[in-house]
């Protein structure tokens, strides 16, 4: 199964090549080599060639048409493969605990002085 795994990842990391094709990646990168470098099981989806750049590059080198053309291809499969995750981690608050945290309140207390007062 781990030979399978493999496969299955080295796929995931060239999705955009796959949905391309390598037709539209010809005149940019000529000879660009590059080597998985994560380890398979600290692998996240985010470890996929971006292919933002070979939008910008088609804007700006190449027609608008078959820039919206590769946009809407990449966007139609997978949205995260060109907009990033906007969610970051909340900052601790002064005085509290944490970032949502509240500290517990001890009921205990207000029922003994409510049963001291009655």
């Amino acid at each position: 199964s781990g030979i399978n795994a493999e496969y299955g990842l080295r796929y995931k990391v060239l999705e955009p090549i796959l949905l391309l094709g390598k037709k539209r990646f010809e005149g940019v990168a000529s000879g660009l080599e590059f080597e998985v470098v994560v380890p398979l099981p600290e692998f996240t989806p985010s470890d996929r060639l971006s292919p933002s750049p070979l939008v910008a590059y088609y804007q700006k080198f190449v027609d608008e048409t078959s820039k919206k053309e590769i946009k809407d291809i990449l966007l139609n499969y997978d949205k995260t493969l060109l907009v990033a995750d906007p969610r970051r981690c909340e900052p601790k608050k002064f005085g509290g605990p944490g970032a949502r945290a509240k500290y517990q309140k001890i009921l205990s207390l207000r029922i003994f002085y409510f049963l001291v007062l009655f």
